[in-house]
């Protein structure tokens, strides 16, 4: 559908004025953009802003308008539509702006709930089935057979799945359906011994394939790791590590330059990380104080970046609020911060300990968390943490 208003419309509060800076930037002519986007000059020049605004504009057309959007700011046009974010403190002059590449397509929010509820809830309709085939079997050998692909499946979620971010409704039947399944021992006695040897071999091969990958994605390191341990930046509880490890146990593998990333947590009794989930302030990590982990030089940091709402993502730049410091010897950058918290600059010197803000779940991030990666060259790095012993993996939860 064409957005046919020709006017900012960008809505109400700091999001409507940002919308309404952008609108007046983008049907300014190219001379005027260093007036109204002064600081976005200063960042990345003027030929590169030119650059970026005219891809967009051939992308979009003639731009009809700005609005704000759950997904963020839409630049609608003739031809099409953007996504970006902007940001200002006048209401004038545009502060920071990001253009996203490609054509806008709205998303389904009932869609994309589905798609995300869709793996638990088959995989608790799996546990369900093979746990009923337990109180079924037709000999103690295939008792045993099933029950091992039952523990296969407990293999997974313990291992690869990390309880602590399942929903409670996709837990508690598990957890519960451990107790049926070994329940189902009571019929042992009154079964003939043997029959069912296909259904021990695939089970005892299914547990040793799982468990061989697993083990092997918690151990794993890149071989490259930070040039001297870093103090770990959370402190006075557990902190659960919900993204760290190898293939399938780390979101961050696939990036060059994260790849030995971390996301970080707070879990409290019973693996909970807070007492609902449906505002930022009900999560246990959020607030939480940050800390340097090494001595360095800010060498960026940013404090403007509203916070998402749990469980959606705006546009927005992917680190949000962050810190990336200068060790001499690599950067470690942390991100996700909340907004008006960051106490440090760029060329700030800052020292291992010292409050750098706190958790937050602005940038790409759907839940509050901490995000803290090292990286040379735009390489990842293993990270290493003082007093930290054994592999930095997702399912560990550290205290510090």
């Amino acid at each position: 559908m064409r957005d046919t208003v020709r006017e900012p419309a960008g809505g109400t509060g700091s999001q409507g004025a940002a919308a309404d800076a952008l609108y007046r930037f983008l049907t300014a002519g190219r001379a005027d953009r260093e007036r109204l986007a002064p600081r976005v000059v200063a960042a990345v020049g003027r030929q590169r802003l030119d650059e970026i605004v005219d891809a967009a504009l051939a992308r979009v057309g003639e731009v009809t308008g700005v609005h704000d959007s759950p997904e963020g700011l839409v630049i609608g046009g003739t031809r099409g539509r953007a996504l970006a974010f902007a940001a200002t403190a006048d209401g004038r002059t545009l502060d920071h702006l990001l253009i996203a590449p490609g054509t806008y397509r709205p998303s389904l929010p009932l869609l994309a709930r589905l798609r995300r509820a869709l793996p638990w809830t088959v995989l608790v309709a799996l546990f369900v089935v093979r746990i009923d085939a337990c109180w079924e079997a037709p000999s103690q050998i295939a008792w045993c057979g099933r029950l091992l692909i039952v523990a296969v499946g407990y293999l997974v979620v313990e291992g690869w799945r990390a309880p602590a971010l399942m929903p409670w409704w996709a837990r508690r039947p598990l957890e519960a359906g451990a107790l049926v399944a070994l329940a189902s021992a009571w019929r042992l006695p009154g079964l003939p011994a043997s029959g069912g040897a296909g259904e021990l071999v695939v089970g005892a091969c299914l547990v040793a394939v799982v468990g061989v990958l697993l083990v092997r994605a918690r151990r794993h390191r890149w071989g490259t790791a930070v040039s001297r341990p870093l103090v770990f930046p959370l402190r006075g509880g557990s902190w659960y590590i919900a993204q760290g490890g190898g293939r399938g146990l780390n979101h961050h593998f696939a990036f060059p330059e994260q790849r030995g990333a971390l996301d970080v947590v707070q879990v409290g009794p019973g693996g909970t990380r807070g007492r609902s989930r449906g505002v930022n302030e009900s999560y246990l990590v959020y607030g939480q104080p940050v800390h340097a982990p090494c001595d360095g030089t800010v060498v960026a940091a940013a404090d403007h970046i509203d916070d998402q709402d749990p469980g959606t993502i705006r546009y927005q730049p992917a680190y949000g609020n962050h810190v990336w410091i200068d060790t001499g010897a690599e950067f470690v950058k942390l991100a996700h911060l909340r907004p008006g918290t960051v106490t440090v600059a760029k060329g700030d010197t800052v020292r291992a300990g010292q409050v750098l803000g706190e958790v937050g779940n602005s940038g790409n991030s759907t839940e509050p968390h901490l995000h803290i990666h090292a990286e040379r060259d735009g390489v990842g790095l293993d990270l290493e943490f003082e007093g930290v012993s054994g592999p930095l993996c997702r399912g560990r939860t550290v205290r510090s």
